[in-house]
C-alpha cells in the first residue's frame, strides 16, 4: 500500500526577524535621504552653469539688466537639475529600501515619500546658499557704468526653481517623491505574496474545493466526502430501480 504525496507549493522564503524596529527603520530612511539631499545640493552648486548677464546704462540714464546671447537658457538647465538629480537618488533609494525585506509595507513607503520631499528641499536650500556664496548677487544699482562705459558684464548664480510661485516650488519638491512612490508601487505589484514577504510572515490559506475528500484514502477505503454536498454528476440512471410490487406472502 502506497500513499499519494501532494506536490509541494514553492513559496518565497520567509524573512528573518529584524534587528531594528520599523519606526527606527523609517527614521533611518528619512535621515539617509536628507543627507543625500544635502550632498546633491553641494554637487548641484558645482555642476550648474552660471548665467552670463549684463548691466547697461541707457541714454535716459536708466540702468537695465539683460542676458548675453542664449545664456538665459541656463536658468532652465539649473532649475531642471535639482528635481532630476533628487529623482535619481529617490529611485535608487527605493530599490535599496525594497531590499530591506523585513520592513516592507506602508511605513517605509511613507518614509520614502517624506524623505524624498525633505531631500528635494534640502538640495534646493543648500544649492541656493552655495551658489550665492560662489557667484554673489547682481547689484544693478552698484554696477560701474557711466556715460563713457555703458555696459558692465556680470555672472549670475543659476536658478534653483523654475519660478517663485508656490506652485512651482511645490512641484519641484513633490516630483521626486511621486517617482519614489510609483517605483515602490511597481515593486509591490511584482511580489506574489500578500504580506510582501515582510515580517511577521502571514501564511497563505489553502483553498480546498467543496466535495473533495476530507480524510485519508487507502486502497480498501472509499473516500469520505462531505455528506451535505450532492454530486452534480449523478443522474437518475445511476440509481437502481425499485420493484413496485410487494411480496404476496
Amino acid at each position: 500500500m502506497t500513499n499519494a504525496t501532494e506536490p509541494a507549493v514553492m513559496l518565497p522564503e520567509d524573512p528573518a526577524a529584524p534587528r531594528v524596529t520599523r519606526r527606527r527603520a523609517a527614521a533611518t530612511v528619512v535621515l539617509g535621504l536628507t543627507l543625500a539631499g544635502v550632498a546633491v545640493g553641494a554637487l548641484w552648486a558645482v555642476l550648474a552653469p552660471p548665467v552670463a548677464g549684463v548691466v547697461g546704462l541707457t541714454r535716459a540714464g536708466d540702468r537695465v539688466r539683460g542676458f548675453v546671447g542664449d545664456s538665459a537658457d541656463q536658468l532652465f538647465l539649473g532649475a531642471f537639475l535639482i528635481p532630476g538629480m533628487v529623482s535619481v537618488v529617490a529611485i535608487v533609494t527605493t530599490a535599496a529600501v525594497w531590499r530591506w525585506r523585513a520592513h516592507r509595507g506602508p511605513v517605509l513607503a511613507g518614509a520614502l515619500v517624506v524623505g524624498s520631499m525633505i531631500a528635494a528641499a534640502a538640495a534646493a536650500g543648500v544649492g541656493a546658499v552655495l551658489a550665492h556664496w560662489r557667484y554673489g548677487a547682481v547689484d544693478v544699482a552698484g554696477a560701474p557704468v557711466s556715460p563713457e562705459h555703458r555696459i558692465h558684464y556680470v555672472t549670475e548664480a543659476p536658478a534653483v526653481f523654475f519660478g517663485h510661485t508656490p506652485l512651482q516650488i511645490a512641484l519641484t519638491i513633490v516630483f521626486p517623491a511621486g517617482l519614489a512612490a510609483l517605483a515602490y508601487a511597481l515593486c509591490v505589484l511584482s511580489t506574489p505574496r500578500d504580506d510582501l514577504g515582510a515580517w511577521p510572515p502571514v501564511e497563505p490559506r489553502a483553498f480546498v474545493p467543496t466535495g473533495t475528500p476530507v480524510g485519508p484514502v487507502g486502497v480498501d477505503q472509499a473516500p469520505v466526502t462531505d455528506p451535505t454536498v450532492t454530486d452534480p454528476g449523478r443522474t437518475a440512471a445511476d440509481v437502481p430501480p425499485v420493484d413496485p410490487g410487494s411480496p404476496s406472502r
